[in-house]
């Protein structure tokens, strides 16, 4: 490994994901932009390296087993990886009433924000295993805490029988994950970068790309010995 660190971010050509890549390259990261649409992709990168940004595109579909498999090999290729951002996920669109939702949305969903997930840290942990500090972060959503949930009087949205739950499934699987890992010094944790206007919500959002992707920045950069298995927004601590 060099000295320079790595970071994979998916779902990085636009949005939250985008401003991932931005803010860690402004830390003097090279960082991969995972992105399903090439063109896209390399748009991205172009307008990252103009802002002095050391990124490089990374052609993955979270979805594929052999995307997947092909972008490991190429940041194997680059030196490894010190940082995943599993950032890529879609809602699913409309209705999800869990009386009207068809199956085949829940389907769809899950298997982008969930198995996606599983799919991407596996073949990317070899790599992650050579890095001195590994971090892995999932992008999650406070939707998704049970606890939230279930309180009375607490706005979590609509309700959502695809993505709300997709994000709970993602954020047990990264409780999971932390127990597995946690004699390595491979910290995982999730991250809500809050209701931020992007493409997902028809750019409904209160906050800003920028400010959503804060969250993942820190997590990301966090000292060894830091926390894992934990669930953060920006202002600490959220209950799962």
């Amino acid at each position: 490994m060099s000295e320079t660190k790595t970071a994979l971010v998916t779902g990085a050509n636009k949005g939250i994901g985008y401003e991932i890549a931005a803010g860690l390259g402004a830390l003097g990261w090279s960082v991969g932009v995972g992105s399903r649409d090439v063109e896209r992709g390399e748009a991205a990168v172009a307008k990252l390296r103009a802002a002095g940004v050391d990124a490089f595109g990374v052609p993955i579909d979270v979805t594929d087993d052999a995307s997947v498999t092909v972008a490991a090999e190429l940041m194997g290729e680059r030196g490894g990886l010190d940082v995943l951002v599993n950032n890529a996920g879609i809602t699913g669109g409309t209705p999800q009433e869990p009386t009207l939702v068809d199956p085949a949305t829940v389907r769809a969903v899950v298997e982008t924000n969930v198995l996606g997930v599983i799919r991407v840290t596996n073949a990317m942990l070899p790599l992650l295993r050579r890095s001195p500090s590994p971090r892995i972060v999932n992008m999650s959503s406070t939707v998704g805490s049970l606890t939230r949930q279930t309180t009375p009087g607490v706005q979590t949205g609509p309700i959502s029988a695809a993505y709300a739950t997709s994000k709970t499934f993602l954020n047990a699987v990264t409780v999971q994950y932390a127990k597995e890992l946690a004699d390595t010094n491979i910290l995982i944790n999730a991250g809500c970068p809050g209701f931020c206007a992007t493409d997902l919500n028809g750019f409904r959002g209160v906050r800003t790309p920028e400010q959503g992707a804060a969250i993942a920045i820190h997590l990301a950069t966090l000292p060894d010995g830091g926390p894992t298995g934990t669930f953060h927004d920006d202002d600490g601590p959220v209950p799962w």
